[in-house]
């Protein structure tokens, strides 16, 4: 049972729409097929077999027009002007010559006529109506095959039976039309979404690399730049001859285990930065490299830890510019916490602000205006948070991340 359904339950739900809409307009294709047939069979039999092999190719250009047409309208294929045209030719001829059959007397005097009339016409309309891709050329379809129909009858038979040719072809081929326009309006928006859909799926992957390489780089810009500052002191104090050279290679070794774990995390999606960590961090490697770091935190509460994260990594990005960049010798980090006022809100416009400040050889580039400060200020958006990187005139740059108070809740922070 599997091998006899797997076709079908194997294929997308756009697949599984298309497929359905062509196979409906080969049900269409036979429908015709049969009606005109049968009504062929009740005219006269010196005059159904010639008009037999021109009543049989009107279905199956419908056929083929519609499937072409279908093709098209997922641009698959160029519009299929040509069979369009042949199409409405064999339509016009035959439509022509049924009525002069039927004037002259020789079509018999049952339905037959106004059957095939009828029912050519409207499915010829449908068809067509695929081939065009705006909706008030398909609505002028109707009335332009009424006319077809309507002005010949009216030259060749009593006005009565025109207005009824008419009004039967105006109103089959109305819902021929829109039930062929709006099959291939489905059609094409069921295929849109599915092609959505994977471009989401796309994004998403692409945003989840960009995630993680963000994070990649957040964790081992200040660890690499803190090895190299390490390695490059142990090997100072190595050619003097002092044993701290083996302290220094300690803490690169200690470090490197640290960086291999960061990265693991990072690849497991778990890496959180803890803000009192690395202010604390920042303040010794500031310090081993031979900066004057001063770390201020003035009053407050507890922050959530989505905050905590985000400007613990605003101040490892931070530290390790610093490193990168510059000639500094003096670095201040002050994180403000608003307080809390006794009715829960906090105090003046209660926005955390969270300053790096140091000082730099002049001439010095203002800031790295690389992906480190992009995900940084991605990490603050998700916070409603902002950053703001540049010199402040006096030779000293600042790096500042504002987040607004509603992200804090009244418990104090411990400096």
């Amino acid at each position: 049972m599997s091998r006899l359904t797997g076709w079908w339950r194997n294929r997308s739900s756009a697949a599984k729409v298309e497929l359905y809409t062509r196979w409906s307009f080969h049900f269409f294709m036979a429908i015709e097929a049969l009606a005109l047939v049968g009504a062929l069979g009740a005219m006269p039999k010196h005059v159904a077999p010639a008009l037999l092999l021109p009543v049989l190719a009107h279905p199956v250009l419908f056929g083929v027009l519609s499937a072409r047409a279908l093709d098209w309208a997922l641009g698959r294929r160029e519009r299929p002007v040509r069979h369009a045209a042949a199409f409405s030719a064999l339509t016009v001829v035959l439509v022509a010559a049924l009525l002069l059959l039927h004037s002259a007397g020789k079509a018999g005097d049952g339905n037959a006529t106004p059957i095939i009339v009828v029912n050519t016409v409207a499915f010829a309309t449908g068809a067509l109506a695929l081939a065009l891709d705006k909706v008030r050329h398909m609505a002028c379809l109707p009335a332009a095959a009424a006319v077809l129909a309507g002005l010949p009858s009216a030259a060749l038979r009593p006005p009565m039976e025109a207005a009824g040719y008419a009004t039967g072809v105006f109103l089959t081929s109305l819902l021929l039309t829109f039930t062929c326009a709006f099959s291939a309006w489905l059609l094409k928006t069921v295929h849109e979404l599915d092609r959505a859909r994977e471009l989401q799926a796309q994004l998403a992957v692409a945003e989840e690399r960009l995630r993680f390489g963000r994070d990649l780089h957040d964790v081992m810009g200040r660890n690499l730049a803190v090895i190299a500052l390490k390695s490059e002191l142990a090997v100072q104090l190595a050619r003097r001859e002092r044993p701290e050279a083996v302290d220094q290679m300690i803490e690169v070794q200690r470090i490197a285990r640290e960086s291999q774990r960061e990265v693991r995390d990072v690849v497991r999606g778990y890496r959180e930065a803890d803000l009192a960590v690395e202010l604390e961090g920042a303040r010794g490697v500031l310090a081993a490299a031979g900066m004057d770091c001063r770390v201020e935190v003035e009053a407050g509460r507890a922050l959530r830890p989505e905050v905590q994260s985000a400007l613990g990594w605003v101040v490892r990005e931070a530290t390790t510019n610093v490193l990168r960049h510059g000639d500094a010798r003096s670095c201040v980090i002050r994180l403000t916490v608003p307080a809390e006022s006794p009715g829960g809100a906090a105090a003046g416009d209660g926005a955390l602000t969270l300053d790096v400040e140091n000082d730099g050889a002049p001439g010095a580039p203002a800031g790295p205006p690389g992906s480190g400060l992009a995900g940084l200020r991605e990490r603050l958006a998700a916070l409603d948070g902002t950053l703001e990187a540049g010199p402040l005139g006096d030779g000293r740059f600042r790096l500042r991340a504002r987040i607004p108070g509603r992200q804090l809740r009244g418990l104090e922070v411990r400096a």
